[in-house]
């Protein structure tokens, strides 16, 4: 079987280890999981759209109410925040510019 897309590496921010993933409930952490494996890892231009003003550079990705922001590098992808999508974007923001 020919193999699709290019092999990434994923990198998370500390915080998202130690702080996003645990307070997710656990149905979301299953649809995290499962959207960083099947569209992340396969294609992040793709299924993830870009950000802009001072996110731009940064993309994100759907999964239901909750947000996976990540930039890629080559073939790193670097998830900076896993957040509800009301409070995602603000926590980004004071990660990437701390």
């Amino acid at each position: 079987m020919k193999k699709l897309g290019v092999d990434y590496i994923i990198k998370y921010h500390w915080l998202v280890i130690e702080r996003d993933i645990p307070k997710l409930p656990y149905s979301t952490q299953v649809q995290v999981e499962k959207g960083i494996r099947e569209k992340l890892l396969i294609s992040p231009e793709r299924f993830g759209r870009p950000l802009r003003k001072t996110l731009k550079g940064n993309r994100r990705l759907r999964v239901g109410d909750y947000r996976i922001l990540y930039r890629v590098v080559e073939k790193t992808i670097f998830i900076w925040s896993i957040d509800h999508r009301s409070i995602v974007y603000k926590e980004a923001v004071k990660r990437l510019f701390k």
